[in-house]
């Protein structure tokens, strides 16, 4: 297996079968990023290919001194260029939340060291903030599970810290009343 550096040197150099290991190695990864914003699978796949678009267009930008993280790096940066396209597209589409369910394998796990333990809740996590209201759902996806900050959000989302503030604050709320209703549930299957 080529080493990622020399993949992204001769991806500089647009040659096309190194763009599309590039490509073939992380979909499924930038897809799971995707898909936590746009649920619609064919809309999510659009937006990856967008995404990818940008990141080969953009290439000449990424600069990684530290060579032993490379990998880490790269897949922070295609996480970023991800969820601003995903964002990009909920602006367009005015926010309206995205239905449809996702294929199996989309919750496979790369990472080997993560078992099927860890991709069930995985799958569940997602499942409850599917159900949140679109603004919190964003709002959710960006703060906790992506990293932005409040100032960032508002930028990116054109309102207000305490709006982003706000829905943050309601989504997890909703997010504790799904997740006790859950179990409540459980605890009567199980009596």
């Amino acid at each position: 297996m080529e080493d990622l550096h020399s993949i992204i040197d001769r991806c500089l150099t647009n040659d096309h079968k190194c763009q599309k290991t590039l490509y073939e190695r992380y979909y499924g990864y930038a897809l799971k990023v995707v898909f936590r914003y746009i649920y619609r699978y064919e809309k999510a796949v659009d937006v990856v290919n967008d995404g990818f678009v940008k990141i080969f267009r953009s290439l000449e930008k990424f600069d990684c001194t530290e060579k032993e993280h490379l990998e880490k790096i790269w897949m922070g940066w295609i996480k970023r260029i991800m969820i601003n396209t995903a964002i990009d597209e909920l602006r367009k589409s005015n926010m309206i939340p995205e239905i449809g369910g996702l294929p199996d394998y989309i919750w496979e796990i790369q990472d080997k060291s993560q078992g099927a333990d860890q991709r069930i809740l995985y799958k569940e996590i997602i499942e409850q903030v599917k159900k949140l209201p679109p603004s919190y759902r964003v709002a959710f996806n960006m703060f906790v599970i992506d990293g932005f900050s409040h100032q960032e959000i508002a930028e990116k989302l054109g309102i207000t810290v305490g709006t982003s503030k706000s829905n943050l604050a309601k989504a997890r709320i909703q997010l504790k009343k799904f997740i006790d209703k859950d179990v409540q549930e459980a605890d009567i299957c199980s009596r």
